[in-house]
Parts: C-alpha cells; sequence; structure tokens
C-alpha cells in the first residue's frame, strides 16, 4: 500500500481588519467640564474592550464621536450623524457603545440605525451587555431590552403626569413660569408685594374702562404700561442694569399688551385657584384678588369680547373677487388656509387650484389681506388728488375748482371696503398694476353722469415691486418702503450677545440656562453674530432681500464666508 505524500501547508488566510468607532453620550452637560468625565469614562471602558479583541482583527479609528449634554430621545445628535455618514461611506464596520442607551432611548430609532448598519454590512456592540447585532440571538436580546426600556420611560412618564395631576387638586403650585404678582416658595407662591399692586391696578382698570384697549392705554399713562421680563435673551434694556434680570431690577423692560392684559385677567390663580388643563382647583396660596370679584369680571369679559364665540372661523369677504386678473387676463380665485385655528386668505392663480406649485414657477399666490390693502392705497393716493378728480371728468366744471380739495379729501378719508367698491379690475403683471375704477361708482362720488366721464383717465398705472419666495409671492403696489424686520434685528444682537457668552468660556448648557433660552434656537440662531457687514447694513436699513428672515434661519445654513453670505442671501 503506497502513502500519499502530504501536500505543502496552504497558506493561512488573512484576519479581516474590522475598523471599530466608540460613540459616548451623556444626557446633562453636569461634569462635563471635568479632566475626567462621564464621556471619558465610557471611552477607556470601550477602548479596552476592543484592545481585547485585538486578536479578532477589532482596531480603533482614532476619531471620538462624543455628544455631551444631549438627550437620547432624538437621532439629531451632531457625533451621531457624523458616525452614521461614515457608517454610509463604509469607513467604519462597528459601532462600539459602553450601554445600549447610550446610542439610543427609542425603539424605532434604533430600528432606523440597525437597517443602515445592515445595509454596509456593519454591526453594533454594547461593551456592557453581553451582545451584538451581528448575531439573531444578540438582535433578540437588544430588541427585549429596548422595549423593556421604553416601556419603563413610558410608565415613569405616566407617573409623572398623574403626580401633577393630584398635586394641583391638592392646590400646589408645580413650577413654570412665575406669574407676575408672586414669588415661588416651595410648592405654593407668596404674594410679591412689590408686583401684586400692579395686578390689582390692572383689574381696577378694567373694571372702569371695559375694554383690553382702553386698560393698555390707561396702563401705560399711569405707568403701570411695563411687564418684567422672564428672562435674560427677551430683556432688551439699555443701561448700566441691562444685564441684570428682572427681578433684580425691579423695574419693567416692555409695556403691557392687549393679549398679557387678557392673561391676568382671566388667569385663576390671582383668585387663589390652580388649573389643571380644563379643571380649577382651590389653591394653597392667597389671592390677590376676591374670588367673587373675579367670576364677575370673567362674565363681563364673556360679554364684552370683541368676537362671539366661534366667530374666529368666520370667512372675511374678498373685496377683490372677479376684479383681480394676471397678465392673461384670468381671474385670480380667493381661497383660503386654515392654521391654528386662523383663516388666512389668499388670490391663487387658477393653474394651482387643480395643479400643483412647482408645476406652475409663474403661477400668483398673494395674502389677501396684503393685496387688498396696497391696492386701496394705491386709490387713495390716485382719487385723493384734486388734479386727478378734474381729469375724470370729460368736460371739467372750472368754475367750481375750489371744491376740489374737499372733494380730494373725501375720497382719501374713505374706508377700504368703500375704496375697493369703485375698483372695476386690477390687472397685474411683472412691472406694474393696471388699475380700472368702476364707471357708475366715480361718477356717483363725483355726482356727475356716467356720460360725462373721462374714460382714459378711469385706469392709471401704479407701480408693482414683486418678489417671489417659490410661488409665495409679496407684492408692493406704488413706492416700495422700506420695511426694517425688527425680529430679525433682535435675533442678530441674541445671536452677539451668546457668542460673546460662549467665547468667555461658558458652554452651550449654561448660556442657555442663563438666558432662559431653548439649546437649539442657539444653535439655529447663532450664526447671525457673523453677518458680513454689509448685509448687517441692509437688514438695519429694512433693505435685505425679503426671503432673508428669522425663519429661513431656523431652516437652512448660514455660511460663515462672507463673500458665500453676500451670493446666498442675494438670490432670496
Amino acid at each position: 500500500m503506497t502513502r500519499t505524500k502530504p501536500s505543502a501547508c496552504a497558506t493561512p488566510q488573512p484576519r479581516r481588519r474590522i475598523r471599530c468607532a466608540i460613540y459616548t453620550r451623556k444626557s446633562t452637560e453636569e461634569g462635563l467640564d471635568q479632566d475626567f468625565n462621564s464621556l471619558d469614562a465610557q471611552y477607556e471602558a470601550c477602548a479596552a474592550f476592543i484592545a481585547s479583541q485585538k486578536a479578532e482583527g477589532w482596531e480603533l479609528v482614532p476619531d471620538r464621536f462624543d455628544d455631551g449634554g444631549l438627550s437620547g430621545g432624538t437621532l439629531e445628535r451632531p457625533a451621531l450623524q457624523r458616525l452614521l455618514a461614515l457608517i454610509d461611506a463604509r469607513q467604519i464596520d462597528q459601532i462600539i457603545v459602553y450601554k445600549i442607551d447610550r446610542l439610543t432611548r427609542a425603539l424605532s430609532d434604533f430600528s432606523k440605525i440597525v437597517d443602515r448598519l445592515d445595509k454596509v454590512a456593519a454591526s453594533f456592540v454594547s461593551v456592557t451587555q453581553s451582545f451584538n447585532t451581528a448575531t439573531s440571538m444578540g438582535r433578540l436580546t437588544l430588541n427585549m431590552l429596548l422595549s423593556f426600556a421604553q416601556f419603563e420611560r413610558e410608565v415613569t412618564a405616566e407617573r409623572i403626569r398623574d403626580k401633577i395631576a393630584a398635586s394641583k387638586k391638592k392646590g400646589l403650585w408645580m413650577g413654570g413660569t412665575v406669574p407676575l404678582g408672586y414669588q415661588p416658595q416651595g410648592r405654593s407662591l407668596v404674594v410679591d408685594p412689590q408686583t401684586a399692586p400692579t395686578i390689582s391696578k390692572l383689574y381696577d382698570l378694567y373694571e372702569r374702562q371695559g375694554t383690553l384697549s382702553a386698560v393698555a392705554d390707561a396702563a401705560s399713562k399711569e405707568g403701570l404700561g411695563k411687564s418684567p421680563r422672564r428672562s435674560i435673551a427677551d430683556m432688551d434694556c439699555s443701561g448700566p442694569d441691562a444685564s441684570t434680570t428682572a427681578h433684580e431690577q425691579g423695574a419693567a423692560c416692555t409695556p403691557f399688551t392687549r393679549s398679557h392684559i387678557h392673561q391676568i385677567l382671566t388667569n385663576p390663580i390671582y383668585a387663589g385657584r390652580i388649573r389643571h388643563y380644563d379643571v380649577v382647583y382651590p389653591g394653597q396660596h392667597a389671592a390677590i384678588i376676591d374670588p367673587a370679584r373675579w367670576e364677575d369680571i370673567q362674565t363681563r369679559l364673556a360679554k364684552e369680547a370683541a368676537r362671539p364665540r366661534g366667530s374666529r372661523n368666520t370667512p372675511a369677504p374678498s373685496s377683490l373677487k372677479g376684479k383681480l386678473f394676471d397678465a392673461k387676463g384670468i381671474a385670480l380665485t380667493p381661497t383660503h388656509s386654515q392654521k391654528k385655528g386662523r383663516r388666512h386668505r389668499y388670490y391663487i392663480s387658477r393653474a394651482l387650484v387643480s395643479g400643483r406649485a412647482k408645476d406652475h414657477p409663474d403661477a400668483w399666490r398673494l395674502p389677501a389681506i396684503t393685496i387688498e390693502g396696497q391696492v386701496a392705497a394705491a386709490l387713495r393716493s390716485y382719487l385723493g388728488t384734486p388734479t386727478n378728480l378734474l381729469a375724470l371728468q370729460a368736460a371739467p366744471d372750472t368754475s367750481n375748482l375750489a371744491a376740489l380739495p374737499t372733494l380730494a379729501k373725501r375720497f382719501a378719508d374713505l374706508s377700504q371696503a368703500d375704496l375697493l367698491a369703485c375698483v372695476e379690475s386690477v390687472t397685474l403683471t411683472d412691472g406694474k398694476a393696471v388699475v380700472r375704477l368702476a364707471p357708475k361708482a366715480i361718477a356717483q362720488c363725483l355726482g356727475r353722469e356716467v356720460g360725462h366721464l373721462n374714460v382714459d383717465a378711469l385706469a392709471f398705472d401704479a407701480p408693482l415691486n414683486l418678489r417671489r419666495r417659490g410661488v409665495e409671492t409679496r407684492l408692493v403696489i406704488g413706492d416700495a418702503q422700506a420695511e426694517i424686520d425688527m425680529t430679525l434685528l433682535r435675533n442678530i444682537a441674541l445671536a452677539r450677545d451668546w457668542y460673546a457668552h460662549i467665547t468667555g468660556g461658558k458652554t452651550l448648557g449654561t448660556v442657555a440656562e442663563e438666558t432662559g433660552t431653548d439649546r437649539h434656537r442657539i444653535t439655529q440662531m447663532i450664526p447671525l453674530a457673523f453677518l458680513a457687514p454689509d448685509v448687517l447694513a441692509q437688514v438695519v436699513a429694512g433693505k435685505q432681500p425679503t426671503g432673508f428672515t428669522s425663519e429661513w434661519v431656523k431652516s437652512n445654513t448660514l455660511p460663515m464666508a462672507w463673500g458665500a453670505q453676500r451670493d446666498l442671501i442675494a438670490g432670496l
């Protein structure tokens, strides 16, 4: 029997290289300024675990992915998004975390992450929980843990809601914005001797004046027209005490508005009660206003309301219905939208009634209140000029020239509804608006027969300044006036103040807490601190592009480079 000669040993296959990235997260910023914090502890534990798997080909990538002070309830975290982008680019093979809840606290979010990992054959490993998503058993264990974690969070939230409801039922104050006239004292409120008289005075004024507008005017005249701010971020005072809080100032920063006065007059807390949603309970704090008096004022407010309950959604008449046309002679259709219980009226091109806005870039969508007001302003200017009234007459009565200024003033004083009743048509083009007057209405106002009117003078051109932002259109008929965006200016000032705090060594969370501002809002608005000088000058003068607003900044990225800023903003 012959023996088979053994073959040469096969060359061992190289072990697969697994690139591992460590992700760490902490929900609060507490302790992050320490030399060795929670993020460092998580990183060291994960790094040690990766080193123990060196024989399996695990390698630690040099970049760190730390999200300090961010909740696990959302995936919108900078370091996590950067890590997932590298996963998608196949530059990372495995995510290593200290515990599963460091990556996410929501089962739905984790499902999204696992789907992205599966697409590129990547996996996820928890150091302190013995499983990984590369195996079916690991996935089952993980889903069970996440399900219980989510259940625990929901039960905790229910307990908190029940506790708040039970506490308010006992008349306890459960926090929030401290109402004017009180100071917090544990789970109750005590009357503030400095501001409580202001509340009493407002109730006195309403009983005497009877309307919110009259109360606001009277309060301003009596020196009560100021309400303390609740946070530094909202304060716009100047002077040496501008950086102190409202309570430290002991002074006012903004005038009372009608809505603020209404809120004070209808707040049951001033009658010694606590509201929980639609239910009101007796409170444990002292009342500033006698409860019987407070009830009488509620009845009076209901009776003297400017609008009966339920009338808010009553559609307003579209005064230019059938009178507003585009350059092709097609009438614009009145329509409306509903937002937060309020009706917003528009005039839109017929193409938008059944089609989509992106399919008709030249279509009109004009806010009704704006276009109606501007057409009325153009009419008031035209009919309020004596020479134009003279030109409207085919055979002018020169013996009655002295009466023309009085007649012109009568036209100028007409209400918007009466002015728009004098319109026969308004034709819009990209360069002008052609306004044609209704002969019968004009003849009646002039006290002449229709046949005695100068037909050529019944139509006049008004300059049309048009700026489009998608299908939404801003329209200015007549001479365009500079409109200073005070909201944008205020946000620029706030962004500069926030940036000064941050460069002074404070964390984002500290700035948000000290200024009473949401961290997310600071992140959105702080690019305004780096506006190019010429762009800032345009904003101050009210000459910036219409599309450059605070709302635009919230949802778009503003470049830091001034040249890129100018190019982007100029196209808005």
